[in-house]
């Protein structure tokens, strides 16, 4: 039927030329392959979307999220899954695709990607193991019905091992656990059984119902690149990859239970902004199928009333498989999906056909338990590396944050300023250094716990610690944390180690605010602690003393060294000669629990002795060189950080040194 039509067409147009222009036959022929693609493109659409709708069984599908505690190696597993199913892997961690991300080594935001093994498709999704991260997870785990739990066989499970598991179980998860690093030498059989039974006590404390609590376990080294399902540290050689894996996916997470039939709708769990496509929505597909150039709408809840916030057309439909995002004709239900063209709704909003006015319900995310006040640089030394210097520009930065990340709320404050509220300093952190390398300047305010108050007792946020340090170095981190109301609940040796102790606690979110870095000083980093947000408690009272006065400067100008000379033995710096300073700036540690001011610009006074090279034989100790999350840790209620592109500085939030001591007679909160 379609080559008389096509003829037909071809002669016609030919009838369209003028008697200058006659058809010759290159003009023919060419017009007869234009056609001819033209015909050719217009049988493959017709017949693609049934190609399709046949890949589109649900049953074929298996979504599956990987969980575990920080550093204990989802990231590395999912670089041998891809690998295992013939995925183009540019670097380790492939996954990890934000800068920061590679700098420190963990997980941020999560990821989703797609491989396919024995027919089956697998939706495999990527999470941060931090538990400042933990909206990252909440937001994911309703996406997915089953989940791989990572867990170090020799660490077993920790305090955010925890925090993961009771987002996965809540959402009724099916879990696969994994023993990761079994091929560690003080790893055995007796370690991992002792490991699988802590795991069993935790899922039964958490709530576990009997299907959950059957869980399949796993013995791998995704270093080394295989798992097993029977202990064993060096596996044949044919049985050194993933398989074994991949098949207790298929086997033991169910498949989506959704319909291809019912009208198409979508909640919008992840977003992202494309220069050419506009806004990205990727979301899991509850029910019908979404083709490229449907007519879409999507509603938001207001006030339990579905409300529509913009009416479009499905641009494009994408899916990740491997690291590469690939576009598709179309996409049934229980699939992970991308879809463009729509650019108001955004994360916990519904993408449906326009005859469905119901929205899907969303996740409920923690309460933040931090907030920051973040405002304009207004130092004397602002303006000069940053281009985003304005409260305009950083309030929408900071809203367009919001907006992709649910765990941060953002108020609008006196002045220009803005309150950002997060789970924690790690994450406020990881917003301020994204700033920064952005080119904005802005002031920062020390964190500041986020208080409740309930049948008018007043509650604060209190966190689960895990501690683990060499025995020599338990009384100096007791003492530490009883200044910062920790309480201790458990206490011991950790077994196949000699000479450790492991230490859980309850401590209240502001006595840690600023501990890491103490921490990692006093065990001489040896010890490593892991935290997780535990529950609102009763106010433990005030701290004790968690840290002295500092040096503040009262000059403008150059700092010299004849100034630090004789001021080194007044405490610590943070300085060293050449460096710019202001009035109000801290250049230093007191060694004293009070502030001094100190003039670190005093130069030498000129006398009419004339001696070479005089001045160089100054000899100083290197300064203490503050990092961002030591600034955000260190910095007093009375104080602010300085945030540029280049420098990071430390300064009262009072310059006038008259101000200062007017306002330091006020009573504190």
């Amino acid at each position: 039927m379609a080559a008389p039509i096509l003829l037909r067409s071809l002669f016609s147009s030919s009838r369209k030329f003028s008697p200058t222009s006659p058809l010759t036959p290159s003009r023919f022929f060419s017009k007869l392959n234009h056609f001819t693609r033209a015909f050719s493109s217009a049988s493959s659409a017709a017949t693609a979307p049934t190609s399709s709708a046949a890949s589109l069984d649900p049953s074929h599908l298996r979504n599956v999220a990987v969980i575990a505690h920080v550093d204990h190696g989802k990231t590395t597993l999912m670089d041998r899954l891809l690998r295992q199913c013939g995925a183009d892997i540019p670097h380790e961690r492939a996954m990890d695709s934000i800068s920061l991300e590679r700098e420190r080594g963990i997980t941020i935001s999560s990821k989703v990607t797609s491989i396919t093994w024995k027919e089956n498709e697998l939706n495999m999704v990527d999470t941060p193991g931090h538990a400042d991260f933990g909206g990252e997870v909440e937001r994911v785990v309703g996406m997915v019905e089953g989940a791989i739990l990572v867990v170090d066989a020799g660490e077993g499970p920790l305090a955010q091992t925890k925090f993961v598991l009771a987002k996965a179980l809540k959402y009724g998860l099916r879990p696969i656990l994994l023993m990761n690093k079994v091929d560690r030498p003080s790893v055995t059989v007796e370690t991992c059984n002792e490991v699988e039974s802590l795991v069993f006590d935790l899922f039964a404390n958490l709530g576990a119902t009997e299907e959950q609590l059957d869980f399949p376990v796993l013995y791998a080294s995704a270093k080394e690149g295989w798992a097993s399902t029977t202990f064993t540290k060096d596996p044949p050689a044919e049985a050194k990859n993933m398989s074994q894996l991949l098949d207790a996916i298929v086997s033991h997470v169910l498949p989506p239970n959704a319909s291809i039939d019912a009208p198409f709708q979508m909640l919008v769990s992840m977003m992202e902004r494309d220069f050419y496509l506009g806004r990205i929505l990727t979301g899991r597909v509850y029910s019908g199928v979404v083709r490229v150039g449907d007519r879409v709408h999507g509603l938001r809840n207001n006030d339990s009333v579905a409300e529509k916030i913009e009416d479009g057309k499905v641009v494009k439909v994408m899916k990740k498989k491997g690291t590469v995002m690939i576009p598709v004709d179309c996409a049934g239900a229980g699939d992970i999906i991308s879809i463009a063209g729509l650019a108001t709704p955004s994360i916990g909003h519904t993408v449906s056909t326009v005859e469905v006015m119901s929205v899907l319900p969303t996740v409920v995310l923690d309460p933040p338990t931090i907030s920051m006040t973040f405002g304009v640089n207004d130092s004397p030394l602002a303006g000069r590396d940053g281009t985003h210097l304005t409260g305009g520009r950083i309030g929408d930065r900071l809203m367009a944050e919001a907006e992709t990340n649910l765990a941060i709320n953002v108020l609008p404050g006196i002045s220009e300023s803005f309150e950002v509220q997060g789970r924690g300093e790690l994450q406020l952190g990881i917003l301020i250094e994204n700033m920064r390398r952005e080119g904005f300047e802005l002031s920062v305010s020390p964190p500041k716990v986020m208080y409740k108050t309930e049948n008018g007792q007043k509650l604060e946020p209190v966190e689960e610690v895990t501690i683990e340090v060499n025995d020599e170095h338990v009384g100096l981190v007791m003492e530490a944390l009883s200044h910062r109301r920790a309480e201790v609940t458990d206490m011991g040796p950790v077994s196949g180690t000699v000479g450790r102790t492991r230490l859980s606690l309850t401590c209240p979110s502001r006595g840690l605010v600023g501990y890491r870095s103490v921490f990692s000083t006093d065990t001489r980093g040896t010890g490593f602690m892991h935290c997780a947000f535990s529950a609102y408690e009763k106010y433990r009272g005030p701290l004790g003393n968690v840290r002295k006065g500092v040096l503040v400067s009262m000059g403008y100008g150059t700092i010299t060294a004849h100034a630090l000379m004789s001021l080194e033995a007044r405490g610590t710096l943070f300085v060293s000669p050449g460096m710019e300073t202001y009035d109000g700036m801290i250049v230093g540690e007191h060694s004293k629990d009070t502030d001094l001011d100190i003039n670190p610009v005093r130069a030498k006074a000129l006398t009419n002795v004339r001696a070479a090279s005089k001045d160089e034989n100054v000899k100083l100790t290197p300064p203490r060189l503050i990092t961002l999350e030591e600034a955000i840790g260190y910095v007093a209620s009375d104080e602010l950080i300085e945030v540029t592109p280049k420098s990071i500085r430390l300064r009262k939030k009072y310059l006038d040194v008259n101000k200062r001591k007017t306002m330091s007679r006020r009573p504190r909160e």
